[in-house]
């Protein structure tokens, strides 16, 4: 079970502050989200970077994880996918949870109810919040090649997922974990 993070934004809400490098518990954000997919059962971890990815290298150790760098971040969501799932193409993971770095409210213990949602190579779940679908969101190796087809924008996988709705399963994560994004200078004060 791979674990994805999707880190490179540049913060464009924030005033041009990356959100890979916020300050929260005295690390980098970054740090934070890649240990929540690390120690919720994810091996290996893979981030996306992006916005002053030299400096999220220099600043956060991610000597544990694969990095790539996402030359067209500007673009959205659907092109650090894209990224994310070609540098796993060769790793042999069976599946992949993918995570954003702007949600510190998900945890671990969120990321390991989704990887137990895995059946199979065609396996969707989704870590849902009273029963609204969020992140994490787990992609079987044998939906990859579609859902990177259809990744764009800041949308993701967004129109995958509501095609094959039906094929989706939602694993409720409201008592464990809070989704909320950290996208505006107000929603700093979230951060520790």
């Amino acid at each position: 079970m791979a674990g994805l993070l999707l880190a490179a934004g540049g913060g464009r809400r924030l005033g041009g502050r990356p959100k890979a490098l916020l300050d929260h518990r005295g690390r980098p954000l970054v740090e934070h989200a890649a240990r929540a997919l690390r120690d919720g059962g994810c091996h290996p971890v893979h981030i996306v970077l992006g916005a002053a990815a030299d400096s999220v290298r220099e600043r956060a150790d991610l000597s544990a994880y694969g990095i790539s760098e996402n030359p067209d971040w500007a673009q959205g969501m659907g092109s650090s996918l894209r990224v994310g799932l070609a540098a796993l193409a060769d790793s042999g993971a069976d599946a992949v949870v993918v995570s954003l770095v702007d949600q510190p409210g998900i945890g671990a213990a969120a990321v390991a109810r989704v990887v137990a949602a895995y059946e199979g190579g065609t396996s969707l779940a989704s870590a849902a919040y009273d029963g609204r679908r969020g992140h994490p969101v787990l992609f079987g190796a044998d939906r990859w090649a579609d859902i990177a087809a259809t990744a764009e924008g800041d949308r993701g996988a967004r129109a995958y997922l509501r095609r094959h709705a039906g094929d989706l399963t939602l694993v409720e994560c409201s008592d464990i974990a809070e989704p909320y994004d950290i996208d505006t200078p107000e929603d700093l004060r979230r951060l520790e």
